[in-house]
């Protein structure tokens, strides 16, 4: 099963995306775990993650992050900010199956 991370400034304003990200997947038939944290809980998830998705406000992550997660192969995204802000949850899925795939 894949798992998908989603890091934000506190964790609330991705909970909304991660349910709209699930109903997505079961459209897809794909068993997916998605779940949202805040950043500072983010590095208690890295063994169990297959990609990390962050939100647009914390995008100053990503450097750090990829170094960090370059080692484990763990991919790091931001969420594109319109897909974020219409919570697009089928397109930010799709994008991240997609960095998982290649």
């Amino acid at each position: 099963m894949k798992k998908i991370m989603l890091v934000c400034s506190a964790g609330m304003s991705t909970s909304l995306l991660v349910t709209k990200m699930e109903k997505a997947a079961a459209q897809k038939n794909e068993e997916i775990s998605i779940f949202a944290v805040a950043e500072a809980e983010a590095r208690n998830h890295f063994e169990e993650i297959d990609i990390l998705l962050l939100g647009p406000q914390v995008r100053f992550l990503k450097g750090k992050l990829e170094k960090k997660l370059a080692e484990k192969g763990i991919p790091v995204q931001v969420i594109d900010s319109i897909d974020y802000g219409t919570m697009n949850g089928e397109a930010v899925l799709n994008k991240a199956l997609s960095l998982l795939d290649s």
